[in-house]
């Protein structure tokens, strides 16, 4: 029986990052640039009012804490004005938050500090200079960098590269996820199972997954174990994907039947791995262009379990995420459990943490029985059991992982 660290390790090594693609910055989000953006115009692109108010020279408001000083109003700029203005000294104009200054006006009362009058400007607070100003390229400088290669594009760096003028961005894309579910008894959602059939749970609950994990997911669907019709579509899906995933593909005759048909596509190594649940699994690269593979088990909260272990940190690490793994903390347990000998435990769980401590808890869900599904719709973590311990008592601290959290 291989170890969980050994079959994670030679599943991670497998990983291959697509070659980088340009896109559209609205479909950038979530993906790792594969450039180092420079900006060629600076951000601002010229001084400007960040209050509406009144453009004046600093000098000329330096007293206005004791004695108000009126100004001449010698015009109005709006925002998005392209004609220059000049200001005399002695003078004021009155400008929107993001109007261009005009020549000469060093800062912007608040229309607060002042009567507000459209003529004959009354300014009651004196302002310093670049007050109320968003000067050229404060924030950033033409030839500056600013979104860099490795950097994970969220919303924030979206409007970066909008603002910097880049309506396109190099990133390293989704990798591109095919799932297949095969078994006989299964139909889709959107008919009646009849007797001794069930509904296919895997291809819609294993796309979700991935697409989760930030991949770009093909639901294939159900398929019989037919020899030819399965190898055709496997090989099919070869050419159009970094990973595929078949679910049902492991274990009994239908799995014997599985590899039967993909043998001759590459090295598929069919084991047991010191987990539960989801021992029985199967992991190979296929194709000419070594496609990772993986035969998941046909019990979907198994094929769930398996899934996030070992398949999503190969779609993080195609990503490029320098740690594609959860994120893991202590908790202390609030019920007892019992886990498999010999297995690492993975057990569905709910993550609280005490209000005034801050210390993590955590509430073990259901039993340990594999096909419990329902259970792991409400779990938040999953409770980690090493291979050699069979019982947890409660207080004991034990490791847990996050999972996705729901909104």
């Amino acid at each position: 029986m291989r170890s969980v660290d050994e079959q994670l390790a030679r599943v991670v090594a497998a990983a291959v990052r697509p070659a980088p693609v340009r896109v559209a910055i609205s479909e950038a989000q979530g993906l790792l640039c594969a450039e180092e953006v420079v900006a060629e115009r600076a951000l601002p692109g010229f001084d400007q009012a960040a209050v509406d108010g009144y453009a004046v020279r600093s000098v000329d408001v330096q007293n206005a804490d004791e004695d108000p000083v009126t100004l001449p109003v010698v015009g109005e700029i709006p925002a998005g004005s392209r004609q220059p203005r000049r200001l005399q000294p002695g003078q004021a104009v009155r400008v929107a938050t993001g109007a261009p200054l005009p020549t000469l006006a060093d800062a912007v009362v608040p229309l607060g500090h002042t009567d507000e009058h459209p003529a004959k400007v009354a300014v009651r607070q004196s302002v310093p200079s670049a007050a109320y100003v968003r000067r050229t390229g404060e924030d950033v400088q033409t030839g500056d960098v600013a979104v860099r290669r490795g950097a994970s594009i969220g919303a924030a760096q979206v409007g970066l590269l909008a603002a910097v003028g880049r309506n396109k961005v190099l990133v390293h894309p989704r990798p591109r996820v095919s799932v297949i579910s095969v078994g006989e008894e299964l139909v889709d959602v959107d008919r009646t199972p009849g007797q001794g059939q069930v509904y296919d749970v895997n291809s819609y609950a294993l796309a979700a997954a991935a697409r989760d994990a930030g991949a770009e997911v093909s639901r294939v669907g159900i398929l019989s174990a037919d020899p030819r019709r399965l190898r055709e579509v496997v090989e099919g899906r070869l050419l159009l994907s970094e990973i595929v995933v078949v679910a049902g593909g492991v274990g009994g005759v239908i799995g014997d039947e599985v590899r039967a048909a993909l043998a001759d596509l590459g090295d598929l190594d069919c084991t047991r791995v010191a987990m539960h649940p989801g021992s029985v699994q199967g992991f190979g690269r296929l194709g000419p262009d070594a496609v990772p593979t993986f035969l998941l088990p046909a019990n979907p909260m198994s094929a769930l379990v398996v899934f996030e272990v070992l398949v999503r940190p190969l779609i993080r690490a195609a990503l490029g995420k320098r740690n594609p793994y959860r994120r893991a903390v202590g908790a202390r347990l609030l019920s007892p459990l019992t886990s498999t000998k010999g297995r690492r435990g993975y057990l569905r769980g709910q993550l609280l943490r005490d209000a005034e401590s801050g210390e993590y808890l955590v509430q073990p869900l259901g039993t340990s029985g594999a096909h419990l599904l329902a259970s792991l719709a409400e779990a938040n973590c999953l409770v980690v059991v090493d291979e050699d311990v069979t019982d947890v008592a409660v207080g004991d601290e034990v490791l847990v992982t996050f999972l996705a959290q729901r909104g």
